[in-house]
């Protein structure tokens, strides 16, 4: 698999990288599965991988953590996330660095991690959710300098808020954080007129994350599509967003080339931009490890294609719904 380098970290990481949030509790996770799937993964040479304590109250990092012990010849590069306290996703305006992280939250949160992941230290640990009114509360310098300076973690970074890509710039400048997880897909563009030119300014690592709209650009979603009772999709494509995205994704069938998927064809346009180093789509099934790591040496998009593909971003605004 091609690399780059994930910012100022030091890490240099596989253009495709292993979202882990389906495995924590999504319906129809089997962690058997997980684990063969993961496994595939490392021999195909991804190596990194995103989980959450919040995915399944460490479930997802536990499995991460047997991983690792699968393979401890290989440099595997771990990123997980430090949870809100109030267990509120995502953020609102309203809320305070004391709500969500305050010092003793963070460092109880990283130990609980360790103890999951069985490794110390932690290559990235992210905020899971942000609010840039944060930015110069002097707690957060101090927090973030004292997991370093005790070598728990080598880079810190933040997982922006669903649809506010912008909602970090501030924090960004302080020089703290290292990386930043955002929603970067075919509709959703919008990184691309802030966030992404000042991470390429300050150094800062790109994790692109929901590369297929929550599977809407993999284009197996209909009008008709359902999910069993508890599962996360079914609050989040509520009807006037299920129909919305459809009609979406069958406007941009006729763009996809001949012989490439919809998966790989919304993968290749992320991949396109220079200013991102890794994508993590959520992956349970070895055959979707296969076809994911595939597109990271396949051609890539024309530029007139690329171009044609501005017309689809779907400037969108966070709702209650949205998550």
């Amino acid at each position: 698999m091609n690399q780059r380098m994930l910012g100022r970290t030091g890490f240099a990481v596989g253009e495709i990288g292993y979202g882990m949030w389906g495995m924590g509790g999504w319906s129809g996770s089997d962690d058997a599965e997980s684990l063969a799937s993961l496994g595939r993964a490392v021999e195909l040479g991804c190596n990194f991988f995103d989980t959450a304590w919040g995915y399944g109250a460490g479930h997802s990092e536990r499995l991460l953590g047997e991983l690792v012990r699968a393979f401890p010849d290989r440099t595997l590069r771990l990123a997980t996330k430090i949870p809100p306290k109030n267990f509120i996703w995502p953020s609102r305006r309203e809320f305070t660095l004391d709500d969500c992280f305050p010092p003793d939250h963070i460092q109880e949160y990283v130990q609980k991690s360790f103890e999951n992941l069985g490794r110390v230290p932690i290559d990235l640990i992210q905020f899971h959710v942000w609010e840039d009114s944060w930015a110069h509360d002097t707690r957060l310098r101090t927090a973030i300098d004292r997991l370093k300076s005790e070598g728990l973690v080598r880079a810190v970074g933040v997982s922006v808020n669903r649809w506010e890509p912008e909602n970090c710039l501030e924090t960004l400048k302080t020089g703290l954080i290292d990386t930043v997880q955002v929603i970067y897909n075919i509709f959703d563009q919008a990184p691309q007129d802030r966030l992404l030119p000042l991470c390429r300014e300050l150094n800062v690592g790109v994790i692109a994350r929901v590369p297929f709209d929550e599977g809407t650009l993999t284009g197996n979603l209909t009008l008709d599509s359902s999910w069993p009772e508890g599962d996360w999709r079914n609050t989040y494509f509520v009807p006037e967003n299920l129909k919305a995205s459809v009609e979406r994704a069958e406007r941009l069938k006729p763009l996809i080339p001949q012989g490439m998927t919809p998966a790989e064809f919304a993968l290749k346009w992320i991949l396109a931009d220079p200013r991102v180093a890794t994508i993590i789509p959520g992956m349970r099934k070895i055959r979707h490890v296969e076809s994911n790591i595939a597109a990271s040496e396949s051609p890539g998009l024309s530029p007139s294609l690329l171009e044609k593909l501005i017309e689809h971003r779907w400037d969108r605004t966070p709702t209650k719904w949205s998550q």
